[in-house]
This record gives structure tokens, C-alpha cells and sequence, in this order.
């Protein structure tokens, strides 16, 4: 009997204390860009989910900085642990402005803006030329803005299949041109370890832009021969810098 009950006993620790470990492991909050849905992480979910990870992506509805942070803070606040933070184009903004809360351990930077405290997205790139696919965006009567289906296939997914570029364009989401004019209050990569994933034939955030950015926020950096959405034509390559952040995150 005695025999019996240390056998429960070490099976008991043994199961809390794996419990344990996959607690300590962070989820990954995913924030999409403008032009895109939470879908634009389709092809990267599935690889962070076979390694064990809790996977949750945000869906912005790209009408301004605030409503979209508030969208993550919900997001974040539903993990059970440590989370991190990974945000493509727009969602850099947004994910610098939501990242300054105690569950978030690290930030990922996807082809992203970065804004410093204090400053918009638009005025990130005062100082490059206007990329391609911005120069080939659309406004509707409201202030709406979106691409053009020729624009997706050769501007902001250029380097994707022409089927899936065409439904890329068909499910874009819209964004509201005055949401690039609201500036951040914290930048949360000032305290947090940050990586960034710069796409170096991106039509839409010139790359050297990108490179600056990586550079002055400290990230841990990876350059990859791709479109502005790297998470549609090279996912195993982001979800591998992704995973990388988990790691460096996991205590």
C-alpha cells in the first residue's frame, strides 16, 4: 500500500510539474496589417500550434490605433501567461502602442512599422520615397483605403501564387487613412527584447526603412528575399523567428 501511494505521489509531481513547464512556455498573440485579416496567418498558425504553442490572432478592425491596441490588450489579457507579441505592417504600431503590459514578454516586428513614442506611422517614413503600393492606394468618400487587385498581385504579394493574391484582394481590410496620423503614447520595444523580420523586396515599406527601424529599436534581425508579406510566401521562415522569441521568452 505504502508502495501505491508513493507511486501516486511521484506520478502526481511529476504531472504538475510538466504542468508547470507548459505554463512558463508564452502563447503568441498574432496582430495582422492593413489590406489583410487575421487569415494573413494562416500558413504560420498551424507551424506554431505542431511545437506546442497557444496561438491566438487579433482581428483589427483598422479604423484607428487606439481601437486596434484595444483589440490586442483583449487578446493579451485572455493568455494565461506570458505572451508574444507578433504584429505585421500596421500591427507594428499596434503592437507597439499594446505591448506595455506585464504579460508581454517579447515582440515580434513582421515587414512592421515602429514607431517611437510620440509619433504616428506615417511619419516613420518621412524621409523615404513613397514605396509602389502606397502610391497605388485607393480612397473611398469616407477615407477608406485599400489596393487595388493588381496592386495586391504586384506590389503587396507579388512573390504568391496569382489565385491566392486575387483572394488576398478580395478579403482585404480597408484602413482608415486617419489612423496613420495617430501617434503612440509608449513604445513598448523600449522594454522589451524585440526581433524583426525585414522583407528585402518589399513594394510597400521600403526595405531601407525597415532595416532603420530594426536597427534603432535593438531587434534581433532577419532578412528575408520576400514581398510584404513574408507570413504568405515564407512561413516556416517566420514562424521559425517567432518560435525563436518563445524560446528566448520560456523560463
Amino acid at each position: 500500500m505504502r508502495h501505491t501511494l508513493s507511486s501516486i505521489a511521484l506520478g502526481a509531481a511529476a504531472l504538475f510539474a510538466g504542468q508547470a513547464f507548459a505554463a512558463e512556455v508564452p502563447s503568441v498573440v498574432l496582430v495582422h496589417g492593413a489590406f489583410a485579416d487575421g487569415s494573413d496567418w494562416a500558413k504560420v498558425i498551424p507551424l506554431l500550434q505542431a511545437k506546442g504553442i497557444h496561438v491566438t490572432a487579433v482581428q483589427n478592425g483598422l479604423e484607428s490605433l487606439a481601437g486596434d491596441a484595444e483589440a490586442t490588450r483583449r487578446a493579451i489579457d485572455n493568455q494565461k501567461g506570458k505572451v508574444v507579441l507578433v504584429g505585421h505592417s500596421w500591427g507594428g504600431s499596434v503592437i507597439t502602442e499594446a505591448g506595455q503590459n506585464d504579460k508581454v514578454a517579447a515582440l515580434v516586428y513582421v515587414a512592421a512599422f515602429a514607431p517611437d513614442s510620440g509619433q504616428s506611422s506615417a511619419e516613420v517614413g518621412k524621409g523615404y520615397p513613397a514605396s509602389p503600393g502606397v502610391q497605388k492606394l485607393t480612397a473611398d468618400a469616407k477615407g477608406w483605403l485599400t489596393l487595388p487587385p493588381q496592386a495586391v498581385a504586384e506590389d503587396f504579394a507579388q512573390d504568391v501564387p496569382a489565385a491566392q493574391a486575387a483572394v488576398m484582394a478580395v478579403t482585404q481590410g480597408p484602413l482608415q487613412a486617419k489612423a496613420l496620423e495617430d501617434r503612440i503614447t509608449v513604445a513598448a520595444w523600449k522594454t522589451r527584447p524585440s526581433w524583426f523580420i525585414v522583407s528585402a523586396k518589399d513594394r510597400m515599406i521600403p526595405p531601407d526603412l525597415e532595416r532603420a527601424m530594426a536597427k534603432k529599436i535593438g531587434a534581433v534581425t532577419t532578412t528575408l528575399p520576400t514581398s510584404h508579406v513574408p507570413q504568405q510566401s515564407r512561413p516556416k521562415d517566420v514562424a521559425a523567428v517567432i518560435l525563436a522569441a518563445v524560446k528566448a521568452s520560456t523560463r
